[in-house]
């Protein structure tokens, strides 16, 4: 018997059991759903993570007087080296502010071709006035410096950015984002240009609108005030305030060589003893990007073992439900052994079955993870996300499922004498 007639007469079982074998097809397509789905879901959170931290840059990197942590742990990549052994920190230090005096001294002394900017986040939930308008109290303040809008990837529709007169004498001067000026000003939001907002007590002058960013999920740079670093430090001044510097290296083959030399300066502003820790924290602007994508990593193999556990057990019902076929149809298999078919060609047709079988419930399983996991990329506003390598890997471990599964029903089945085999009822 040739190879296509076996795989004919396969085909031909598998439609006259159609209950079966659909049962069979959706409890194998229900497991590869389960893990296509969320394998797909994860690659659209990563699209979109990618998306809100690659405006950051991977040439840049910051300096902050706290270890940023996040939630589902871990550091944010702190410059410090694993091999070398924990000095000691005096509990004074700990945590110590960075005062402004500090920053600007980083600014002035750091010689390295890379763009400097310092900052100083007021709060974020702040309300904006305009006469008898006002926005919600979630409104983002943030002081910068004539480097900052650059470094932060902000970009101006109308008006100007800060210039060194602002800077220098503190002026209340402010850039508006988009989501605050249509707020205030409706549809003309360009009318917010020269005139006076109000946080607070305090009156601002409108110098320039930004160019909207865009909502994802996971920020909104859009509900901002940005306002003076020298501003924020006269209104918003708190006793232990915290200034942040913001580093853009040149050439981004350089960053590593730009944390080492910015660590030696800020060491010397800091006044740090040679065998004294630092008592600030480095990152790179896209090392919170690099471990959600190692958190979203263990979440990759959760649903893998998720999906083997349950590609493991439909594995197990596909055997079952084989070898109930062959109890079934012992007098066929004894008729066509009768009529010439040999035990390989017996073994071949089960083993077809099988793998027909559970490919059938594989590609079904894709199609309908690949929509349930596009799903999420509609929610997160990322294109449509067809994941051809978790694809192919689910419908080749289902063809192994049904070969492995098919293997001992087809022997057990080529085995049959055919004699008792055909005097069976």
């Amino acid at each position: 018997m040739r190879l296509r007639d076996t795989f004919s007469l396969a085909l031909r079982s598998i439609s006259a059991n159609r209950l079966r074998a659909g049962l069979t097809i959706s409890i194998i397509a229900f497991g590869i759903m389960a893990l296509v789905g969320i394998l797909t879901a994860i690659d659209s959170i990563k699209s979109s993570i990618f998306s809100s931290f690659a405006s950051m840059g991977a040439n840049g990197f910051s300096i902050r007087n706290r270890e940023m942590r996040l939630h589902m742990g871990g550091p944010d990549g702190a410059t410090r080296s694993s091999n070398n052994k924990r000095k000691k920190v005096r509990t004074s230090n700990q945590n110590k502010v960075i005062t402004f005096q500090e920053a600007m001294a980083f600014k002035e002394k750091f010689a390295f071709p890379a763009t400097v900017s310092v900052s100083f986040r007021a709060g974020g939930n702040m309300t904006v006035y305009k006469d008898d308008k006002k926005t919600n109290p979630n409104v983002q303040v943030v002081g910068g410096d004539e480097n900052y809008l650059g470094l932060s990837n902000f970009e101006l529709t109308i008006g100007r950015n800060f210039n060194k007169a602002d800077i220098e004498s503190g002026r209340n001067v402010a850039v508006l984002g988009s989501d605050v000026a249509k707020k205030l000003y409706g549809d003309h939001p360009e009318r917010a240009l020269n005139d006076n907002i109000r946080i607070g007590n305090v009156r601002y002058r409108v110098i320039g609108l930004l160019k909207a960013k865009g909502r994802s999920s996971m920020m909104s740079s859009d509900n901002i005030v940005i306002t003076t670093v020298t501003s924020t430090r006269r209104v918003f001044n708190r006793p232990w305030a915290s200034y942040q510097v913001n580093v853009n290296v040149d050439d981004v083959k350089q960053v590593e060589a730009a944390m080492g030399e910015a660590t030696g300066v800020f060491r010397i502003i800091r006044k740090m003893n040679i065998n004294e820790e630092n008592n600030f924290y480095m990152s790179r602007s896209d090392s919170i990007a690099e471990m959600l994508f190692r958190q979203l990593g263990m979440v990759t193999a959760g649903a893998a073992i998720i999906g083997i556990i349950t590609l493991f057990g439909s594995a197990i019902g596909l055997m079952n439900i084989m070898l109930v076929s062959v109890a079934e149809r012992t007098r066929e298999i004894g008729v066509n052994k009768a009529m010439g078919a040999t035990s390989p060609a017996i073994r071949q047709q089960f083993v077809f079955e099988a793998i027909i079988i559970s490919v059938m419930g594989g590609l079904l399983g894709v199609i309908l993870g690949m929509m349930a996991g596009n799903v999420i990329s509609l929610l997160l506003g990322t294109g449509f996300i067809v994941p051809w390598l978790w694809i192919s890997g689910g419908i080749a471990l289902c063809a192994l499922v049904g070969l492995i599964s098919g293997i001992y029903p087809a022997i057990k089945a080529s085995r049959l004498d055919p004699i008792v085999a055909l005097r069976y009822e």
